[in-house]
Parts: structure tokens; C-alpha cells; sequence
């Protein structure tokens, strides 16, 4: 019987989280018969169809993103919106990637709706990568647009502000739209807010995962205009971290007001062949414009100065309400509501119990936590040795789901023993919420919101029944665990089971609320029949295949031709396929072609083409070269030795002043071919100079052949790389 209660209570942890994870509130998508003044995800599929027509990819500089601008121009004509162009040489340096990247592009924008002052401003991104058509990476926003505008025209809304439609090119290639619309004083000098709609798969929840800081009020209008919820203070700490970047990106360093969402799941398609129109959810599509038409009706009638205010910390609960606090009460509440369940529990101690007993209790939530976080690596490494793959469970996540939850489920059973109550385990969490709060409060509502309900609850039920004491508990828990369930199925959708660390936390914090309800007689043998199967399950789920033609591995090929030899070079997966690595008599290990590409290798014959070349000159630090590219080039790129750097100055007489040092110059565009660039170098040293094609050459065709169907390119795709060496005039 008592055994009986322990997995009930697991099973309604199970339970949560399912429900988390298939049914978060969404909107259902509406069709082509929806009232003209709401948005339409049926609509805006059709103009998604009408953008992308023969759905090819369209990078930047490419016929067909210039044939797609023309199809997007027809669309803004067919809405009634005037239209207006801005065709630039655009340049954008990222640091951390000791890159400096150009790129000639085109942004449209669109005059939606006059008003005075700064203007509410909806942008999405119209390039895609060269490996994939990019229907949710980035034309569902493009499409998301051009439906909201078509709604507001509908609703005859009268806004206070004008109201700009800006469609920037050159973001794959490192945000050079958005960058050029910011360096023209007149339009950055329009600019009030910006609403970006971005995609990093084509379903699921659209989240807003970044604002502007100072998002108080952001946050409080976002909650009162979107009927569907998605979003957390979490996200903006972690996007901080990540090497990721947006459109957004650029007008956030200008310090401009904005809000930032993208639907994430289904990231297996992201930047692939696989981003077609047919595989994009509809309901992904709905929410995604709810949440823009919601926004833009608000700011219309909203007083856009009155947007910056303090910072807060929030998260959404099922996608139905959004509590939130500002940031600076998420340090005192913490400690408030620790303190409070220190009293809770020490005037409600009902039979005195021993120091040992205490401090065993004290050990079991780190117990939970450490153990629950150990299994969740133990079994991913089971997998992934078997597997052979780094990422086991990214085509078939079941079995590897089912072996941390058994694992998880192991550790809470063995920590049963420990005896914890109510106030050591919810002790825990709050004083993590005070690190927390301290160092990274965007995360501490997780901690923070549950350990004020527990606070509540077990001060109010101190002198109350034992029946209500375990109500008061089993409450508490049910917050914790919805909050820390609904994290752990959101980490998934994000990020996969390769991010096992968030769904074994998220469940450990959930176990932990939940374990002073369990039974401490008879868990051994169930916590030992649980590990068993999380080790089946975890031996199941490194058999399963890692990849499918759904889920397909990220495998580019490429052609290179460098000081008289032609090689063959594939990606440094974990495991190239047996018959790719046989047609292409790849080496076994990986090997380094130039400091840019690393891979498996192989010898591809005679050489075939013309290498670029450069003449120039140097005046001082300053070095002018003229690149001589083929007719072929996608684009040129500037390589320097690891311990150089160079700062561009200069390309076809257009200055960019101000651009940090870096090792890279990648121009990425056809006219590089033939660009004129100043740099500022001091050393000696020359330069590689590289033509990129996309593509390979024909004697590619067996490679092509060979590769797999559960194996696809991606982001820049198969390329042929001509690296020539680039001597540097002396003074």
C-alpha cells in the first residue's frame, strides 16, 4: 500500500508532464473563412505560398532572392502599401567569432500606417541559407507580417504612431540588413519599437524569448494585448550566453525598444532542405501572429516612452497566465520566503526529532539533486557510446526519455530513506532561489514563485490538522512541479534530450517538493528495479538509429582547391556514414585542410579551376587590394594567420569606421568577386584569399550519390573553396 502511494505520486509527476509537453495551450489555427479583421494562419499560408513559389534557397545576393523581393514587392502593392527600398554595401563584425562580414543587400520597407512621432516597427528577414529554402527560417515572419497588415487594414485601427513593415536582407550573413537600416540616420531616426518574428524550426510555441532592457512594461502589455502565452525571464539570461543572434540584435546595441520571437521546435529542420512550407505547423503560424496583431493593436494606443521601465521576472504558466515581479523584489522575497519556512517548520514540528534525523532530512534535497543530475549523464553516455553519436536521441527520443525518467525516479525512491519533511526540502529550494535571485535573477521566479506559495501554505496550516499539513504539502509540490515540468518540456522542445541536464534538474526539483508525501518503507527494491530499466532504456536508445529522414544528420560536403592539390573535405561528424566514407575514400580521423576547415579528408585528383588572385598596394598600416574572382564566386573571403588580425577600413570606397580587429574578412555576396578593400594591418604576414562557390564541382556527383537520406547539408551547404595564397605588399 505504501508503495502503492510512492508511485501514484510519480505517476502524477508523469501526468504533469505530459501535460506540459502535449498540451500547452496553443490557438487553433484559424482558416481562410476566419473573420477579416483576425489573423489567419491559412491566410498567411497562401501568401507564404505565392513568396516562396519554386521554394529554392535564396541567400543573400542570389537571383533568387532578388526574384523572391520582386514577389514580396506585388504583395505590399496588393495590400495598398507603399514601398521603398534601401540597396547598400553593409559590413557587421562579431567578435566572438573574430569575423568581420559584408555583403551587398536590399531592404524593403513598407509605410503601413501614418501617425506622428516613433514608429511601431514589424520586421522579419527575407534571406535564407544557401542549404534550405528557409519557409520558417525566415519567410512564415515575412508571411506573418503581410497577414497582420492585411488584419489591421481590416479593423481600420487608428494609431498614434506610424506603423513600418521593415523586410531586411543579409541576416544569415550576420544581421547586415538590420545593420544598414540603423546606419541610415533617417530611418534609425523613425525608429520607436521593434516586434521581430524569427524561427529556429518550423513548430511549436512562439516565444518571446528576448526584450530590450528595462522590460517591465513591456512584459505587462505583452500579457494584456496575446491571448497565448510563451514566454520567461529565463530566456533572455540564456540567450545572453549563447553565441546566437538576431535581426534584433543590432537595434538592442542602438538601445532600441523591442520585443523578439520565434517559434523553436522542430530544430532538426532548421537551416536544412528540410524548412519547406509543407513540414511549417499552422498553430506555430496562428500564435505567431495573435501575438504580433495582439502587440501592434496595443503599442498603437500606447505611449512608447513610457515602454522603458525597470526590469522583471516572469514566466508563463501553461501558456495561460503570466505571474511576474520586478526584478529588484526577487533578492528580498527570496530571502522572505526562506525565512518564512524556517519558521514554518520550526513552530510546526509536531514530535521532536533528533540532530541526526534533522540533518539526514537536510541531506536529501542535494541528494535528489546531484543524484537525479548524475543518472541524466550516466545514461546519456551509455547511449551515446553505443549510439557512436554525440546526440543519440535527436531522430528518436523515446527510449532515452524513458531511461531518465526511470533514472530520476531511481535516485527519489533511494532518497525516500533520508526522511526529509516538508521544511528541509522546501528550505532548499528557496535558499537556491536566493543564489539565485543574486546572480542570475531571470531564473529565480522558478524558485521564487513556489517557495512563496509553500511559505503561504505551511505558515497558514502550522497549528492545523496533519491532514491539512499534507495538503498544504501536496499543494506546494503541485506548484513546483508544474512550474519545473512545464521548464523541463519547453528545455526539450528547445534543445533536445542532448540537453538532459534541464529535464533531469526540472524533475529533481519537482521530486524534491514531492518526497516528504512519499512512504519510506519498501522503496529499495522498487529504486533498484527502476535503475534496471533506465539502463534498458538507455541500451535501447543507443541502438536506436541517431538519424532519419525526419531528423537528419547536418553533413556538409566540400570541394577545395589549395597550392596546386584538390581535396574532398566532410564535416567532422561523430560517425560519417560507412557508404559516404567509402565513395569518397575518406580518412579515418580528422584532419585540418586551413585553420577555417577541419574534416575528413580525401584526396579529390587534379586541380580544375583558375585560383583568385589580388593586386594592391600599402601606405602604412593601410592595404588596399583589388580581388579577382571568377564569375562562379558566391563570395570572397580574407583569411588571417591565428595570430594576426586586421581591421577593415574600407570596400569599394564605402568607410566603416569604428569595427574591431578580427582574423576574418567574408564578403558574402557575387560582386565581392571584384570588391576593392582596405584593411589595417601591421604585420607581414600575408593573407589567404578564398573564392566560395556553392555547390560542387561535377566530379562531385558520386558523393552526391552517396549520401544518405537520413543525411542532409545545412546552413551554408556543400561548397567549393579555392584558397590562394595573398602575399602582402611591402611598405
Amino acid at each position: 500500500m505504501k508503495n502503492a502511494r510512492n508511485w501514484l505520486l510519480g505517476l502524477a509527476a508523469v501526468t504533469i508532464w505530459l501535460l506540459c509537453f502535449y498540451g500547452q495551450y496553443r490557438p487553433t489555427a484559424l482558416g481562410l473563412d476566419a473573420p477579416e479583421r483576425a489573423f489567419s494562419a491559412a491566410r498567411a499560408d497562401a501568401v507564404l505560398a505565392r513568396l516562396l513559389g519554386p521554394e529554392r534557397p535564396h541567400p543573400t545576393g542570389s537571383p533568387e532572392n532578388a526574384a523572391l523581393h520582386v514577389r514580396l514587392l506585388g504583395e505590399l502593392r496588393r495590400l495598398g502599401v507603399k514601398a521603398d527600398s534601401l540597396h547598400t554595401m553593409s559590413c557587421y563584425a562579431e567578435t566572438r567569432a573574430s569575423a568581420t562580414t559584408c555583403a551587398t543587400i536590399t531592404d524593403i520597407i513598407g509605410e503601413v500606417a501614418p501617425g506622428t512621432g516613433p514608429a511601431i516597427v514589424l520586421m522579419a528577414h527575407t534571406d535564407s541559407v544557401a542549404a534550405g529554402p528557409g519557409a520558417g527560417d525566415d519567410q512564415s515572419g515575412v508571411a506573418t507580417i503581410l497577414e497582420t497588415i492585411r488584419a489591421l487594414k481590416a479593423q481600420g485601427m487608428a494609431s498614434r504612431h506610424p506603423i513600418l513593415a521593415l523586410f531586411t536582407d543579409g541576416e544569415e550573413n550576420a544581421m547586415l540588413g538590420a545593420s544598414a537600416f540603423l546606419a541610415d540616420p533617417i530611418w534609425r531616426a523613425r525608429v520607436g519599437v521593434v516586434i521581430n518574428l524569427e524561427a529556429r524550426g518550423n513548430q511549436g510555441r512562439s516565444f518571446l524569448f528576448q526584450t530590450s532592457l528595462g522590460d517591465a512594461a513591456l512584459v505587462d502589455l505583452y500579457a494584456q494585448a496575446v491571448p497565448h502565452l510563451a514566454t520567461s525571464s529565463l530566456y533572455a539570461e540564456i540567450y545572453k550566453i549563447l553565441p546566437n543572434d538576431t535581426d534584433l540584435t543590432p537595434f538592442l546595441a542602438a538601445g532600441v525598444t523591442g520585443y523578439n520571437f520565434a517559434f523553436v521546435g522542430n530544430v532538426a529542420h532548421y537551416h536544412t532542405p528540410r524548412d519547406r512550407r509543407e513540414n511549417l505547423d499552422p498553430r506555430a503560424l496562428q500564435q505567431h501572429g495573435e501575438s504580433a496583431l495582439g502587440l501592434v493593436g496595443a503599442l498603437a494606443q500606447s505611449d512608447l516612452v513610457r515602454l522603458k521601465s525597470g526590469d522583471a521576472v516572469y514566466f508563463d504558466v501553461l501558456g495561460l497566465w503570466l505571474p511576474r515581479l520586478p526584478k529588484s523584489w526577487a533578492l528580498p522575497l527570496s530571502v522572505l520566503a526562506f525565512l518564512a519556512i524556517a519558521l514554518a517548520g520550526w513552530f510546526g514540528e509536531r514530535s521532536p526529532r533528533s540532530l541526526r534525523a534533522r540533518m539526514r532530512g537536510l541531506l536529501m534535497p542535494p541528494a535528489m539533486l546531484v543524484g537525479a543530475i548524475a543518472a541524466g549523464f550516466l545514461l546519456h553516455e551509455i547511449a551515446a557510446l553505443i549510439s557512436g553519436n554525440g546526440n543519440p536521441s535527436f531522430a528518436n527520443p523515446w527510449a532515452l526519455r524513458l531511461a531518465l525518467t526511470f533514472g530520476v525516479w531511481s535516485v527519489a525512491l533511494l532518497c525516500v530513506a533520508l526522511g526529509a519533511g516538508a521544511a528541509e526540502a522546501w528550505l532548499w529550494i528557496a535558499g537556491l532561489g536566493i543564489l539565485v535571485a543574486a546572480l542570475l535573477p531571470g531564473f529565480s521566479p522558478y524558485f521564487l514563485f513556489p517557495a512563496l506559495v509553500a511559505a503561504l501554505l505551511l505558515l497558514a496550516t502550522v497549528r492545523a490538522s496533519e491532514r491539512s499539513r499534507r495538503i498544504a504539502t501536496a499543494t506546494a509540490a503541485l506548484v513546483c512541479a508544474v512550474t519545473w515540468l512545464d521548464l523541463a518540456a519547453t528545455g526539450e522542445a528547445i534543445m533536445g534530450l542532448a540537453a538532459h541536464p534541464i529535464f533531469t534538474v526540472s524533475a529533481a526539483f519537482t521530486l524534491i517538493a514531492l518526497l516528504p508525501l512519499f512512504a519510506e518503507a519498501g522503496a529499495k527494491k522498487p529504486a533498484l528495479a527502476a535503475g534496471v530499466l533506465a539502463l534498458a532504456f538507455a541500451m535501447i536508445a543507443g541502438f536506436q538509429p541517431a538519424f532519419s529522414q525526419a531528423a537528419p544528420q547536418r553533413l556538409n560536403l566540400h570541394y577545395i582547391e589549395k597550392q596546386g592539390r584538390a581535396f574532398w573535405l566532410a564535416d567532422a561528424v561523430a560517425r560519417l556514414p560507412k557508404r559516404l566514407r567509402e565513395a569518397g575514400h575518406f580518412s579515418s580521423s580528422v584532419e585540418t585542410i586551413s585553420p577555417f576547415w577541419r574534416g575528413y579528408a580525401s584526396n579529390a585528383g587534379q586541380v580544375e579551376f583558375s585560383a583568385p588572385y589580388a593586386t594592391g598596394y600599402r601606405n602604412g598600416d593601410a592595404v588596399t587590394v583589388v580581388l579577382h574572382g571568377s564569375r562562379d564566386a558566391d563570395g570572397m573571403m580574407l583569411a588571417a594567420p591565428p595570430d594576426t588580425k586586421f581591421t577593415l577600413k574600407s570596400i569599394n570606397g564605402k568607410n566603416f569606421d569604428g569595427l574591431p580587429p578580427v582574423s576574418r574578412l567574408i564578403c558574402g555576396t557575387p560582386d565581392c568577386a571584384g570588391a576593392t578593400v582596405t584593411l589595417e594591418l601591421r604585420k607581414q604576414d600575408g593573407l589567404d584569399l578564398i573564392e566560395m562557390r556553392g555547390g560542387l564541382p561535377m566530379k562531385g556527383a558520386d558523393l552526391m550519390r552517396a549520401r544518405p537520406d537520413d543525411t542532409v547539408p545545412s546552413g551554408s551547404g556543400d561548397q567549393t573553396l579555392l584558397i590562394a595564397r595573398l602575399p602582402i605588399p611591402k611598405p
